[in-house]
């Protein structure tokens, strides 16, 4: 039979009480034993010259006595200390059994609790009892541990729900377009259709199959954003803004929004062409989302060791609680899903958040009084060579 760790202990404790006991009085009777037995008396004669008494010996039958004396004690000391030694034991092992169960208290308490634990409940801690000690300490050590497991399954819970989420979503919209295309395809071909309604036909099947492939398009960035990459190199978040700029300026005009730029060097490591994705997005999002006569800003600068990119605009208002919303995939506000003939599919700003997170940088995005956006990327800057030129320009 297997003993548990309180009896194994009350055993060991026992055992070592009676081996100390043993030991103490096997060593009491040799020392005894051992001991002659010296029977003296004064010397009758009177003191000698120099007024001192000698001890002479006794004579035989008294030297008889005494050894006589000394092997009874020995022979009574042997089954007194035995029983001596059997109520000790026997005493010893009942406080034994007391004080095992009292230092593994604390154990028992982490095994309830670890017992108790299940994945619908990591709420269960262990109590950790005074004064600090070894056990206190393991307590708090599981107590630690439990807290990073809770976290862990709540993170997988979150990261779960927002797969099936974006899942979900993401069928929706590529079943939305197929559905269009394969009614387009069977009210046409119900009959005699004629040429116009043939290309009519071949005109909604076209626009369908767009608006998949930019689904899909958004989708592989998203992943490739969140999959991130080792090939780092160096790059410039005010160049890069820059040249977005250029690109979009002929599109801010056509709109009627005033684009204004401060781009101070912002060095960075990073992939350029998700780095070039990400300002892209963002000026896309704030173009797109603006109204006439409306403004966007850009700002790239450094601040201390991080390098910053900000963006603002006009736009519609939004409150406040709703900005966060935005970044989620299918949304473009008010937590309502994008609709199949919006311009966008709402992946920009989740595209945004996803090569942030990839360059392990912080994303803060904050809803401007009066309308708008006002959202800031921060990365981890690099140090300029001394050979470089740094980038810098001021628009208005």
């Amino acid at each position: 039979m297997r003993l548990t760790a309180r009896a194994r202990l009350a055993v060991l404790q026992t055992a070592l009480v009676l081996a100390t006991g043993a030991a103490l009085t096997g060593l009491t009777y040799l020392l005894m034993k051992r001991r002659p037995a010296l029977v003296t008396h004064l010397d009758p004669t009177g003191p000698d010259a120099q007024g001192t008494l000698r001890l002479v010996p006794q004579p035989q039958d008294l030297r008889e006595l005494a050894d006589r004396v000394q092997s009874d004690t020995l022979s009574a000391l042997l089954p007194q200390a035995g029983l001596a030694l059997v109520v000790v034991t026997a005493l010893a092992a009942v406080l034994a059994w007391l004080m095992a169960g009292r230092v593994l208290r604390p154990i028992r308490a982490i095994s309830s609790a670890a017992r108790r634990l299940s994945a619908e409940n990591l709420t269960e801690r262990v109590p950790v009892t005074a004064p600090a000690d070894e056990l206190s300490a393991l307590a708090g050590t599981v107590n630690d541990m439990l807290d990073r497991i809770q976290r862990g399954v709540t993170e997988r819970d979150r990261v779960l729900d927002g797969q099936r989420l974006f899942t979900a979503n993401a069928a929706h919209e590529l079943r939305t377009p197929l559905t269009t295309a394969r009614t387009a395809i069977d009210v046409t071909l119900d009959g005699r259709p004629s040429r116009e309604e043939l290309l009519a036909m071949a005109g909604d099947v076209r626009d369908a199959v767009e608006h998949m492939q930019r689904v899909l398009d958004g989708l592989l960035l998203l992943a490739r954003s969140q999959a991130g990459s080792d090939a780092r190199e160096p790059a410039d978040l005010a160049a890069i803004a820059a040249e977005v700029l250029d690109a979009a300026r002929g599109r801010a005009a056509a709109a009627g929004t005033a684009v204004r730029a401060r781009l101070l060097p912002a060095p960075v490591t990073g992939e350029p062409v998700l780095l070039e994705r990400l300002v892209g997005n963002l000026v896309d999002n704030a173009l797109r989302h603006n109204h006439a006569d409306g403004h966007l800003v850009v700002e790239t600068y450094t601040a201390g060791p991080r390098a910053r990119l900000r963006i603002h605009n006009t736009g519609r208002e939004i409150a406040p609680e709703e900005a966060r919303t935005l970044l989620e995939p299918f949304v473009h506000g008010h937590g309502t899903r994008v609709r199949t003939d919006s311009p966008g599919l709402g992946l920009g700003l989740s595209i945004v958040r996803a090569i942030t997170d990839a360059h392990q940088g912080n994303l803060a995005i904050a809803a401007r009084a009066g309308g708008g956006l006002d959202i800031t990327i921060d990365l981890a800057a690099r140090e300029r060579s001394h050979d470089s030129a740094p980038f810098t320009r001021t628009t208005r």
